[in-house]
């Protein structure tokens, strides 16, 4: 039996190819670092690894200390293929004339170690490495669009989608270019960590949390999160931490250091809601949350997600929602 107060840790390897586009590396690294700082139930180990233990990168700057590919791969581990480029800043691209048999070994030791239970995780044109090795095949995936034509031929048994910030379809998970990285490891935190977490993150590096292009709709716990307004912040972050507290307009204000007039106020500018309505929607969302994961009676729903009777959370319920609160049950067994 596992401590409950022991953290989960999860091994994150981060393949680095030559000449290796850094922003694909720092940007999603960054968001695991400040997430193991945000909270302490999930701890990712980040691991530097590739077919060198030097690397040149797309800005010029040279890697040093990265460490071999290992023979082996621990169980629930990551393992993230960042991109690369043939013209990096201030260098030669002949220079790069040994940089297809590093990629080769890379290839040949993602096609023997990638096995079930292992996530792999592409970034940018990092997934024509995964589609070398025959890992996208049978897959939905994509990539920087001006590398889709190149998956699709390299991986003609992938389901390759454009317009897409990432692409998730089971243990492979496919992010566009450069900057999609970051909204990729956003969601990954988000999975394992929280939408708390994934939220902190995303505003500590002053990135609006967006969903993937193929989602149908905004999740309710990112709604009114696209500003850097940080009173506002403060008090989204409050009651989606805790949206069954009873809270008051008043109670809000204090924390965001404003007047209940002025909270209001600014709250509408830059949320595009009301602060009742923003509560309102985030207990709807840990009721959805309830519904999907139990079998309890929508009286305990409404009484835990801090509704004040059933009667209030259908009337909330039915201006979000097109189809009844008992659509939204799980195949889970009855739970206390």
């Amino acid at each position: 039996m596992t401590d409950a107060t022991q953290p989960l840790d999860i091994a994150v390897y981060v393949v680095v190819p030559p000449c290796v586009l850094l922003l694909d590396v720092a940007g999603p690294v960054e968001v695991l670092r400040k997430a193991n700082l945000e909270q302490d139930r999930v701890r990712f180990a980040v691991r530097y690894i590739g077919p060198s233990s030097t690397a040149g990168s797309s800005i010029g700057l040279a890697i040093a200390g990265i460490e071999p590919l290992p023979e082996r791969l621990p169980d629930g581990a990551i393992v993230v293929v960042s991109g690369s480029t043939e013209t990096p800043l201030g260098g030669d691209p002949a220079a790069r004339a040994g940089d297809f048999a590093l990629n080769a070994l890379i290839v040949e030791w993602l096609r023997t170690a990638i096995r079930p239970g292992i996530r792999l995780v592409s970034i940018c044109s990092g997934a024509l490495l995964a589609a070398r090795a025959g890992l996208l095949d049978g897959y939905d995936c994509t990539t920087h669009h001006a590398c889709t034509e190149d998956l699709a031929e390299l991986a003609p048994a992938a389901r390759v989608r454009e317009n897409r910030l990432y692409v998730e379809d089971g243990e492979r998970l496919t992010s566009a270019g450069i900057t999609a990285g970051i909204d990729l490891m956003l969601h990954i935190v988000a999975q394992t960590a929280g939408h708390t977490c994934a939220l902190a993150v995303a505003r500590y590096l002053v990135v609006y949390l967006r969903r993937g292009g193929s989602d149908p709709q905004l999740s309710p716990w990112l709604e009114g999160r696209n500003h850097i307004h940080p009173a506002v912040h403060r008090v989204q972050d409050a009651v989606a931490a805790d949206p069954a507290r009873q809270w008051s307009v008043a109670a809000l204000a204090r924390l965001a250091g404003a007047s209940p007039r002025n909270l209001s106020r600014i709250f509408n500018e830059h949320a595009g809601m009301s602060v009742s309505d923003y509560v309102n929607r985030m207990r709807a969302a840990l009721a959805r949350e309830i519904l999907t994961g139990s079998r309890v009676d929508l009286e305990t729903v409404a009484t835990r997600a801090g509704f004040a009777s059933t009667r209030q959370l259908r009337r909330v319920w039915n201006r979000l929602h097109d189809q009844p609160p008992s659509r939204m049950r799980g195949p889970f067994p009855p739970t206390a």
